[in-house]
């Protein structure tokens, strides 16, 4: 209720009062109370989803009257992971809004899960992501494969390495990803073909903490050259190829939902961001 008081920018009483009088005019409830907790009702989802769509259905209307103007204005939603926000979206969008000025853009940072939920559910228009899960209405318009590597300060012993193994990774400290990154499983399965013990470790659900660990220390975290590229430029970072046939590259894709019409603006914005990639990320 206070965050989206805040939100709002009203108070919290407000937005308590506004859903007490839905709830009273609908003559059901759309939340159960548990606590300071709210939780939806089969009504509050059923209704929740009608507004989604009625709020879609809008979009799609002013995106189509922009159409008839030629792409002047319009919005593109973007849903993004950590790691594409940190240097490569933000290039992407500057070059975008060189061309396109008044096309309004939103970008939120979430995880590879969250990236393909909020496509899927039209919450944004394309998304930037990892090894997005396989859905017949999930439709992969760029995808490239990024090897995963080994990534310390460059001052690390392992740093003169032209190669690593993970087990020789883990005679050192090391920052592993959480179960909530798309690179976790990918390490999990080539430690345990390996056969290799993970020894009580740093855990983070962010690269950008585990990349800063390896900068600060002798810390060696795991993740493609993508999010690390202006250490990896400076010489500050070492990113260091992982030798194991069994850690196999992670995924980048580029997503939208599929069978929808997307609006002139969005595009655009798909025409433009496609080669960008191509010429950014690694071949």
């Amino acid at each position: 209720m206070r965050a989206a008081s805040r939100d709002l920018n009203i108070a919290s009483s407000a937005v308590n009062r506004q859903i007490l009088l839905l709830e009273d005019a609908i003559g059901m409830r759309l939340f159960e109370r548990t606590g300071r907790r709210l939780i939806l009702t089969e009504t509050g989802h059923l209704l929740l989803r009608h507004v989604q769509e009625t709020a879609f259905g809008h979009g799609e209307v002013m995106s189509a009257i922009d159409a008839l103007r030629g792409i002047r204005s319009g919005r593109v939603r973007i849903s993004v992971v950590e790691s594409i926000s940190t240097a490569l979206l933000p290039g992407i969008v500057a070059g975008f809004r060189e061309c396109y000025p008044d096309i309004h853009i939103t970008m939120t940072v979430t995880g590879s899960e969250g990236v393909a939920d909020m496509v899927l559910e039209r919450q944004s228009d394309v998304g930037f992501t990892f090894k997005a899960a396989q859905s017949r209405d999930l439709e992969v318009i760029y995808r490239a494969s990024l090897r995963i590597g080994a990534v310390v300060h460059c001052h690390h012993p392992l740093a003169e390495r032209n190669q690593v193994s993970l087990a020789e990774c883990f005679e050192h400290s090391v920052a592993y990803p959480a179960r909530s990154l798309s690179i976790r499983p990918l390490l999990d399965e080539a430690l345990r073909a390996g056969g290799i013990r993970r020894p009580a470790a740093m855990e983070a659900n962010s690269l950008r903490v585990m990349s800063a660990l390896a900068r600060n220390g002798n810390c060696v975290a795991f993740q493609t050259v993508v999010g690390i590229e202006r250490d990896l430029a400076d010489g500050t970072l070492i990113f260091i190829p992982v030798n194991d046939k069994a850690l196999v590259s992670n995924e980048f894709q580029l997503v939208r939902r599929s069978g929808r019409e997307f609006s002139p603006a969005t595009g655009a914005f798909i025409e433009y961001a496609t080669p960008c990639l191509r010429e950014a990320l690694p071949k």
